[in-house]
């Protein structure tokens, strides 16, 4: 079987690829995909491996989850799907002693043992530092932004880092990664590939999230394009999906304001040059997918 964990990570996505993906569960059921809601797992899993740590699972914990997780039968699933934005923590413990996700790859290796007979693959969305941490800080209960950081210096904060500690805990498990900035011109994709189906295949809520950032004028001027050139490639569609963010765009969408004491313009300008420099470095690294417009 394939697992496939989605790990947020948090203040990306906000549960919209799982709640799309739970919109075409019933067509892809029958292919051996299984999408079981949150409810089914998030807290069962969460406490298996806090309990587990670094133990070895008994032979049965696999088997165990299944049977409370999925309603069919798990012989027939060739393909699980699970997803949940703290994963790797709370947004209280986003950062802890000056490092992003401190417990990420130690969780990471225990759903891995647990999962070992199985295919396991990590899914991640990323996010300019320059929004992430104060988002993220935004939706903890830290009372101060000094404080969420715990010593971290925002100019150090890579996501390569993290990275490189999951694949150096888990040199064989894949990691397709995507940002989250991208999403309204890749959300297709990126549901596609979740799922394991092929690109070009129709699905439902493709735009969910571009819709979200054009007005309506030009998202009927859109849905009227592609019904009139249904033959384009996915290149073509995006290359018009930005040409239509250009005229259309909610610019109190697509604008994101930063407000953190000492943070001007310059400050947020070199966290995003550093984030993009990081970015290629990601796409450098063995084992590493990153999904790109």
């Amino acid at each position: 079987m394939q697992v496939i964990l989605h790990t947020g990570v948090h203040c990306t996505d906000e549960d919209r690829i799982l709640k799309c993906l739970l919109r075409n569960a019933e067509n892809w059921r029958h292919e051996g995909v299984a999408i079981p809601g949150p409810s089914k797992y998030r807290k069962l899993l969460a406490g298996s491996i806090a309990k587990l740590k670094n133990a070895t699972p008994d032979e049965d914990v696999r088997d165990v989850l299944l049977d409370a997780i999925l309603t069919e039968d798990p012989g027939k699933i060739d393909r699980l799907i699970l997803s949940n934005e703290n994963f790797f923590s709370v947004p209280k413990l986003a950062v802890q002693n000056a490092r992003l996700y401190l417990r990420a790859e130690a969780r990471l290796e225990t759903f891995a043992r647990i999962f070992e007979q199985d295919d396991v693959e990590i899914y991640m969305g990323l996010r300019d530092p320059a929004t992430f941490l104060p988002a993220v800080f935004a939706a903890s209960p830290h009372p101060t932004f000094e404080s969420f950081l715990d010593g971290m210096d925002p100019m150090q904060m890579r996501w390569s880092d993290l990275i490189r500690r999951i694949r150096d805990r888990l040199p064989h498990v894949p990691i397709t990664l995507w940002c989250n900035e991208d999403t309204p011109l890749i959300w297709g994709q990126v549901i596609r590939e979740l799922a394991g189906i092929e690109l070009t295949r129709k699905i439902t809520g493709a735009f969910d999230v571009f819709s979200q950032i054009i007005d309506r004028e030009g998202m009927k001027r859109f849905r009227a394009f592609l019904a009139g050139n249904p033959n384009i490639n996915e290149i073509q569609k995006r290359r018009v999906m930005a040409a239509f963010l250009d005229k259309y765009a909610k610019d109190e969408e697509i604008e994101e304001a930063v407000d953190i004491p000492g943070w001007d313009a310059a400050y947020v300008d070199m966290l995003t040059e550093l984030y993009e420099d990081d970015l290629d470095t990601i796409s450098r690294m063995p084992g590493v997918t990153l999904i790109t417009p």
